[in-house]
């Protein structure tokens, strides 16, 4: 069962402000997917906390002292958090120091260092910390504090967007604008770049700060956009892939005459230019397959003359692959020389 948190909340800022004689409407939105990254981390030190702090006690287990242990954890977060301004100017002052500015960074140090305060004294002793079975069982007990419900996700979220504000003192990854009026607040509230968006492309569900849109566009699986390969169709991006090796047409495929010499490669949409511009080499290959037995290359090249002598030679273009070349090949050289035979009788 979930116990109330504390939590520095939009009220409490409210009545802050009109004691100060300023603006009362805070804008409270903060980046989401940040808070969701701390949310995340929220659980998973809770459980180290509590897996460290029962190691080898045959009377207590990690179920039995999450409840307490979660209060102190969020105290301790939120004590922290808010001195951590004050943390940050001694540790400048200290060059020998290194630390990240960074809100999941900082929110991690602090869970680190409340799961050590937690331990007791067998995981402190025994190589316990650096064990498998550690990290399984805080996994394992991650899964059951989920299924149960013990921790929900909106009372983490709350909890994640007050440390986040606490830690973020640039305000890179939350909002401090002040208004005078509801209506000002709700009119900001509306284009601030932390603002919830969902995603516009058909089929997804992704919701994210608008500040994050351009970053989604980049990713979202769902949008439409120009085939990468430069046909003229309009492709979903999770299906680009296939469309460019299956059915696009600028897919490049090695020529049809590749297994007889030819190592051209190009669009499967321009094979018809291809085999019309390339023809000579073509019939040039499949002459030599032919003849590679009994013709010499002057003899071969005098083939190829005999061939494109004939009326009917560009027709040999029709032909998409050796086999069908082949036969025409074949067909119009015994033609030639059907003829060559006549025009001797004739004589």
């Amino acid at each position: 069962m979930d116990v109330p948190i504390l939590e520095v909340g939009h009220d409490q800022k409210t009545l802050d402000s009109m004691m100060e004689g300023g603006p009362v409407f805070h804008c409270d939105l903060c980046d989401s997917e940040l808070v969701n990254k701390i949310v995340l981390l929220l659980l998973t030190g809770l459980s180290s906390a509590c897996v460290d702090n029962t190691t080898g006690d045959l009377f207590k287990s990690p179920a039995l002292v999450a409840v307490d242990m979660r209060k102190e954890m969020v105290d301790y977060l939120i004590q922290r958090s808010e001195t951590h301004v004050a943390e940050t100017v001694i540790e400048e002052d200290n060059p020998d120091t290194e630390t990240s500015d960074h809100p999941t960074d900082i929110i991690e140090d602090f869970l680190d260092d409340f799961t050590s305060l937690k331990r007791n004294m067998l995981s402190r002793v025994s190589g316990w910390l650096l064990s498998e079975r550690r990290e399984d069982k805080i996994d394992d007990f991650v899964q059951e504090m989920e299924i149960n419900g013990f921790w929900l996700m909106d009372r983490r979220a709350s909890v994640a967007q007050t440390l986040l504000r606490n830690v973020d003192f640039k305000n890179e990854f939350h909002c401090e604008m002040k208004f005078d009026t509801i209506e000002e607040l709700s009119e900001h509230k509306s284009q601030c770049i932390f603002r919830s968006l969902n995603c516009t492309n058909e089929g997804c569900n992704a919701r994210f700060c608008a500040v994050h849109k351009e970053k989604h566009e980049g990713i979202c699986p769902f949008k439409v956009l120009p085939c990468e390969q430069k046909c003229s169709a309009m492709i979903v991006r999770h299906e680009m892939d296939r469309h460019c090796i299956t059915i696009c047409t600028m897919k490049l495929v090695n020529c049809p005459f590749y297994p007889v010499g030819c190592q051209s490669a190009f669009p499967v949409c321009t094979i018809e230019q291809h085999c019309s511009e390339f023809l000579r080499s073509h019939v040039m290959h499949i002459l030599h397959v032919i003849h590679k037995q009994v013709a010499s290359e002057d003899n071969l090249k005098q083939h190829m003359e005999a061939l494109e002598k004939s009326p009917s030679f560009s027709k040999l273009s029709k032909a998409r692959d050796p086999r069908s070349l082949t036969l025409a090949v074949k067909e119009q050289e015994a033609k030639i020389e059907k003829k060559a035979e006549d025009d001797g009788v004739d004589s």
